[in-house]
């Protein structure tokens, strides 16, 4: 006879991805354990055994999409480049993207989490350099607030119809607001 329930060889990793989809349609909100065991059809224990609880799952959806992110902006060589990277992740992984920057939600102090935020900072910090006399943090924080801001404007459909979007196409807008900004 058949086996009628989901087995999958890598349950972590398919409750992190339902998740995620879960968050991108629906809000950080609607996530549960429960119902993500119910939507890959094991027990409602399997997603607990990975996670703990709820905090735990968000937790390390953070560390991935940081992972992911520094993966992303390592792959640039530049800021401006490095800037429609951030903006290129945060719409290709929304569900990341909504977690990853809502510290109540999350253990902060986890390792991973720790780690990979550290290495995405990092690689951003390391495309963002202002000129000798620049206040380089201050140049820093400019650079993601600009970047994080029109990455969440642009999802939150802020930006649709409006005369400031020059374009349709996210990264084409990106770059020419990129083309008018000086870092450093």
């Amino acid at each position: 006879m058949a086996k009628t329930g989901y087995h999958h060889g890598d349950l972590r990793s398919a409750i992190l991805s339902a998740a995620a989809d879960q968050i991108a349609a629906e809000g950080i909100d609607a996530i549960s354990l429960r119902a993500l065991a119910r939507r890959a059809g094991v027990s409602h224990a399997a997603p607990a055994h990975h996670f703990g609880d709820r905090a735990g799952l968000l937790t390390a959806l953070a560390a991935e999409g940081f992972e992911l992110l520094a993966a992303e902006i390592e792959a640039t060589s530049d800021a401006r480049t490095a800037a429609v990277a951030y903006i290129r992740f945060a719409l290709r992984y929304p569900g990341h993207f909504d977690v990853m920057f809502r510290r109540r939600l999350l253990r902060t102090d986890d390792t991973e989490l720790v780690a990979a935020r550290a290495r995405s900072g990092a690689a951003l910090r390391a495309r963002v350099v202002g000129g000798q006399d620049a206040d380089q943090q201050a140049v820093q924080l400019a650079a993601w607030s600009l970047v994080h801001g029109f990455a969440s404007l642009w999802r939150e459909g802020a930006l649709e119809d409006s005369p400031l979007a020059s374009s349709t196409d996210p990264e084409t807008a990106a770059r020419r607001m990129l083309d008018t900004v000086r870092f450093g």
